[in-house]
């Protein structure tokens, strides 16, 4: 199991990367960079890359509808260029309410459109021949009828630093793990409750796992959340950081029906607390949202308590299959707290 850890959307992002290049020298095997709508998310991973060494840096997550898929390859290899091949490129679908609100695209055939593009992103660096694609979504070249019929089949110009960028895919749905597990090299899981994996994830995982092409070599998973040290009343006012969060994501990204988050705390056994969060979220009380958001959850879904406590927490994941550690470390020495949770995973 290694550590990685994401870089928060806001606040001074040049303080963020210094706290990287430390933690970097600490332990930490990959840095995961958000997008959402606020800064892309390739320019801070160019700028991760000029300042560190060894560290792994991932998009955490490319939306799947805001650049063609060549242009997400070609992102990719630049981005493993300038970093000696240090990249991974996280994809996902987001929801309509960032895609159609934020980028004015249709969010249509999510599953169809992962599938392709990582066929095409993995053609772009393969460079085995000019790229052409026929599928559902994509067709390369643009067939004459939708186009000037000037379009040819070209290659990269550049030869990539490696042919197999590891791509990850953030998914939330039965048919999109299963996907996930089918085609990707990872999978980036939100609000992952390890005790409760296997019953929530464990059908979609073995669907698609039995399809799998034996040289992607085993699904990665990389999940986890705040992780602190610390006793009693401390440790509750530490969980209460991710209340907000989570009260967010369950109660805010989304519509009434069609928030894939809220449909992920119903399936982890949450239906009553996700209706409430979601209908005080809506009406502008987000601050009760996140007092309903249950403790259980708050509990399972990070790595907060006793020292012996937290060492449980961490083989939970471990127990689970998750093989990067996805740490927000909560403590006024972070690289120190990195430090200790790199030993115990030697």
């Amino acid at each position: 199991m290694r550590i990685s850890m994401p870089l928060g959307y806001a606040g001074d992002l040049r303080e963020s990367v210094k706290q990287v290049v430390e933690l970097e020298k600490a332990g930490l095997d990959t840095v995961w960079v958000a997008e959402a709508y606020g800064y892309d998310s390739p320019t801070l991973m160019g700028y991760i890359a000029a300042r560190t060494e060894r560290v792994n840096i991932g998009a955490a997550i490319l939306p799947l509808y805001t650049r063609t898929p060549t242009l997400i390859a070609q992102t990719a290899a630049g981005l493993d260029y300038l970093s000696d091949g240090r990249a991974v490129i996280g994809l996902g679908a987001s929801g309509p309410q960032v895609i159609e609100g934020w980028h004015g695209v249709p969010y249509t055939r999510p599953l169809t459109r992962t599938r392709e593009i990582i066929e095409i992103c993995r053609k772009v660096w393969a460079r085995e021949e000019p790229l052409t694609h026929d599928g559902k979504v994509f067709t390369l070249p643009l067939p004459a009828e939708q186009g000037t019929g000037l379009g040819k089949p070209l290659k990269i110009i550049n030869h990539p630093v490696r042919d197999r960028i590891p791509l990850y895919v953030a998914s939330l749905g039965e048919k999109n793990v299963e996907l996930t597990a089918e085609v990707a090299d990872g999978w980036l899981p939100i609000f992952f409750i390890p005790e409760k994996a296997d019953d929530v994830w464990g059908d979609s995982l073995a669907a698609g796992r039995a399809k799998r092409d034996p040289g992607l070599g085993e699904l990665e998973i990389s999940a986890g959340g705040m992780i602190a040290i610390g006793e009693g009343e401390e440790t509750k006012r530490l969980l209460d950081f991710a209340r907000p969060q989570i009260a967010l994501y369950v109660g805010g990204m989304g519509a009434k029906g069609k928030n894939f988050y809220n449909t992920l705390a119903r399936r982890y056994g949450y239906e009553e607390a996700a209706e409430k969060i979601q209908d005080l979220y809506l009406a502008g009380k987000k601050d009760e949202a996140a007092a309903a958001v249950p403790q259980e959850m708050v509990e399972l879904t990070n790595l907060v308590g006793p020292e012996s406590y937290v060492r449980e927490r961490v083989q939970a994941f471990r127990d689970a299959g998750v093989s990067h550690l996805n740490l927000i470390p909560m403590s006024d020495d972070p690289v120190k707290l990195i430090e200790k949770v790199n030993g115990w995973l030697q």
